[in-house]
């Protein structure tokens, strides 16, 4: 059997945010032995290692892999300084799992080729903004749906329950078997659309201006907010184009009822409007948090009108993928997690299912089966274009 990998344990740990001493509690051991464990100063018998599987709900093969060659790069929490040092460790995980389960399927099927420019020169953000808008064939119009524009644009996107009101998106860059990744997780504790789309071009934001690799545990607060300040930025010029948002707001500018209506056009929220139409000058200091003031009188902080109206956007492409897997019977469900574990990474269903946000029937494990039907490559990845057109 092959050694016991000591990476494997500290990394289900995180995944799972527990302890040392509170495994060590669970299997019933003394908490140093985690600790010897995890730093390779001793090896765990065999039946150790079966109920640390158990405890920490990953199968005992994944303890005995080795490593995938991965380079993780930075992952952008807007929450950095607020959040349990735990909680973020184990969204990191999850955000590489994913990774790792879209380059699995990339095998099978053509997803869409990373689309983004690479800009020299960062500082100048409006013009970046507008710049990433002309490349995508923007031009000055609202945009419907920026989950799916991103996934159109090669950029992998999964949304689970981040068990943080405090993370309502991240995201994270990587490279897994020196193939570079741009990742983006939706949190599903706010389902608010305007929310989602504000948080989804904050976080393009961070892809497009900010260092791939760099140790922000040693970053302070001050720059720290400076990034977040400019993705900030970035996501009010994609979103609401200047040109095209000053035209809108010639009318009624400080009336609270007329950024209703724009909602529904530019699929922004309120309040996001209102401190962008005071950014441009379009309303006074005084205007500005006369209509800030009303936003918090009205309850407008945590529910605005047509939120229930506008349909939350989710992500589709590792869906639609894993969909047709299944589906054409390229895979059954239980040879679609042995192609995960053939790149070097024993995942179990329930994992796979966190981190993609599955519906738990979707990948439906047979243990007495013995082969399933095998469909040419082609014919599969000629059938995600076509969903993908769809």
């Amino acid at each position: 059997m092959r050694a016991f990998n000591p990476a494997r344990l500290a990394e289900a740990r995180a995944y799972n945010k527990m302890t040392g001493e509170e495994l060590a509690n669970l299997i019933g051991v003394k908490k140093q032995a985690i600790s010897q464990f995890e730093n390779n100063k001793a090896r765990p018998e065999y039946e150790t290692v079966c109920k640390m599987s158990k405890a920490l709900h990953f199968p005992i093969e994944f303890f005995y892999e080795e490593n995938v060659d991965v380079l993780q790069g930075n992952t952008y929490f807007r929450a950095l300084f607020s959040s349990n040092k735990r909680d973020l460790n184990s969204q990191k995980i999850k955000a590489r799992y994913v990774a790792q389960i879209y380059g699995t399927l990339a095998r099978y099927v053509d997803f869409p080729p990373y689309n983004v420019p690479t800009f020299d020169d960062t500082s100048d953000i409006p013009l970046i903004a507008q710049n990433l808008r002309d490349y995508w064939g923007l031009g000055q119009e609202p945009i419907s749906d920026m989950v799916a524009l991103m996934e159109r644009n090669g950029i992998i996107m999964s949304e689970f329950a981040t068990d943080s009101n405090k993370i309502d998106a991240f995201s994270q860059y990587g490279e897994i078997n020196n193939i570079p990744y741009r990742c983006v997780v939706l949190g599903t504790e706010k389902l608010s659309f305007a929310r989602r789309q504000f948080s989804c071009a904050h976080e393009l934001g961070h892809i497009i201006l900010h260092e791939k690799f760099e140790d922000l545990s040693g970053i302070n607060r001050e720059d720290f907010r400076k990034r977040e300040d400019e993705a900030n930025l970035f996501a009010s010029e994609f979103l609401l184009p200047r040109k095209a948002f000053l035209s809108d707001l010639q009318l009624y500018a400080n009336r609270l009822n007329r950024y209703v209506e724009l909602k529904r056009k530019w699929k922004v929220s309120i309040a996001a409007m209102v401190m962008r139409a005071h950014s441009l000058k379009a309303i006074s200091d005084s205007q500005y948090q006369y209509l800030m003031r009303q936003i918090s009188q009205n309850g407008w902080r945590t529910a605005e009108p047509l939120d229930d109206y506008l349909p939350l956007k989710r992500p589709k492409a590792i869906k639609q993928a894993i969909n047709l897997i299944i589906l054409n019977d390229v895979l059954s469900g239980k040879q679609l997690l042995d192609g995960i574990s053939s790149c070097g990474m024993t995942l179990p269903k329930e994992v796979v299912d966190e981190v993609i946000n599955l519906e738990p029937d979707t990948i439906v494990i047979d243990e007495t089966e013995t082969s399933a039907k095998i469909i040419p490559f082609v014919q599969l990845k000629t059938n995600q274009k076509e969903v993908d057109k769809s």
